[in-house]
C-alpha cells in the first residue's frame, strides 16, 4: 500500500462518485478505478459499493476513511514541521551569558527573538566565560556572551559591546561620599573582592594591571565566581572592586558605584558560536543579534 492509495480512496470516499474524484486528482477514471479496486484487493475487504448511479462506503470504507484520513493529517503534519524546522522557525536553541550581558545587551536580543521565533524553545544558562567556551567546543551550547579574548579557533565572535570599569564600594569607605569621579589610588588601602582569573583571564589581568599603573597592587582578600556575588560582598564591607559599568544596574543595598578619573581598560562582551555550525536556529538568531545592533548603532 502506498500513501496515493490513501489519497484515492479519500477523493473517492468524500466525492462518492468516480467521475468527479478523477478530475479532482487530475487522473482520467479507468486508473483510479483500478487503483481502488487494487486497494480493496490488497485488504481483502470491500471498501465502497458501486453502481452505475451510485458509489456509497461499506462499514469496513468508513472505518478505512477516518483513519486514511488522520494517517494524511499527520503526513502534512510532518511534512510542515520539517519545512518550519529548515527555516529555523522550531527547534531547541542552547544560549550561555555572562552576568554583565544579563545587565546590557542581552534583554533585548532576547526580547527581540522570541517575538520573532516564539516556536524556537530557548534554553538559558549563566555561566563564566571559560565554562560556556568548554560548552560550545564541546557542542553542548550553540551560542554563547562571553567576554573577550576568545583564542579557540573553532569559535566565530561577534563583537556586542565595550564599556569601561567603574568602582563598587561600600558605603563606609570615605570615596563613596565624593562628589564626581574618584581616583584608583583611593581604593589602595582596601582589601579587594575578584574572581579567580581563569574564569575571565583577559578582564582579571587588565583590572590587576590597571591597579599597577595606579601605583598599587590590589591585595586580593576575596574571591567569588558571579559578579552578584561580588557586589553582595562589597555591600557587607568586605571589600572593594573594580566591575564593568553595566553592573551598576545591579541595585544593592550599602553599595555604591564611582566612576574613575583615570582611563580604564575596556570590557568587551562578545557573541561567540561554533564555525561550523550552521543550523537554521543559529543563524536565525545571530541574523536578529546583527539586526539587533543595527538599530542600536
Amino acid at each position: 500500500m502506498e500513501l496515493r492509495h490513501l489519497r484515492y480512496f479519500v477523493a473517492v470516499a468524500e466525492e462518492l462518485h468516480f467521475s468527479r474524484a478523477a478530475r479532482r486528482l487530475h487522473l482520467s477514471q479507468p486508473p483510479l478505478s483500478m487503483q481502488i479496486k487494487a486497494l480493496e484487493e490488497e485488504l481483502g475487504v470491500m471498501l465502497l459499493l458501486r453502481n452505475q448511479r451510485h458509489v456509497t462506503l461499506t462499514s469496513a470504507g468508513e472505518v478505512f476513511l477516518k483513519e486514511a484520513r488522520e494517517i494524511l493529517v499527520r503526513l502534512d503534519n510532518a511534512a510542515e514541521a520539517a519545512r518550519r524546522a529548515g527555516r529555523g522557525e522550531t527547534g531547541d536553541l542552547r544560549v550561555g551569558f555572562v552576568t554583565i550581558a544579563d545587565y546590557s545587551v542581552l534583554p533585548p536580543i532576547l526580547q527581540r527573538f522570541r517575538s520573532g521565533s516564539p516556536d524556537i524553545r530557548l534554553v538559558l544558562q549563566e555561566a563564566t566565560s571559560d565554562i560556556q567556551l568548554r560548552e560550545l567546543t564541546d557542542a553542548r551550547m550553540d551560542v554563547g556572551f562571553v567576554l573577550s579574548p576568545v583564542q579557540e579557533e573553532r569559535l566565530e565572535v561577534l563583537p556586542l559591546l565595550q564599556e569601561p570599569l567603574l568602582a563598587a564600594l561600600p558605603e563606609s569607605h570615605a570615596a563613596a561620599r565624593a562628589r564626581g569621579p574618584i581616583s584608583l589610588k583611593h581604593l589602595a588601602d582596601w582589601p579587594f573582592i575578584l574572581f579567580p582569573r581563569h574564569m575571565a583571564t583577559g578582564l582579571y589581568d587588565d583590572i590587576i594591571g590597571f591597579c599597577r599603573q595606579a601605583g598599587f597592587s590590589p591585595r586580593v582578600e576575596q574571591e567569588a565566581v558571579q559578579m552578584q556575588t561580588i557586589v553582595s560582598l562589597v555591600s557587607v564591607g568586605l571589600g572593594v572592586a573594580l566591575i564593568p559599568a553595566s553592573l551598576r544596574h545591579l541595585g544593592r543595598t550599602g553599595v555604591v558605584y564611582k566612576s574613575l578619573r583615570e582611563r580604564s581598560p575596556m570590557t568587551e562582551v562578545v557573541l561567540a558560536w561554533r564555525a561550523a555550525d550552521n543550523r537554521p536556529t543559529t543563524m536565525r538568531f545571530l541574523d536578529t543579534v546583527k539586526r539587533t545592533l543595527q538599530e542600536s548603532a
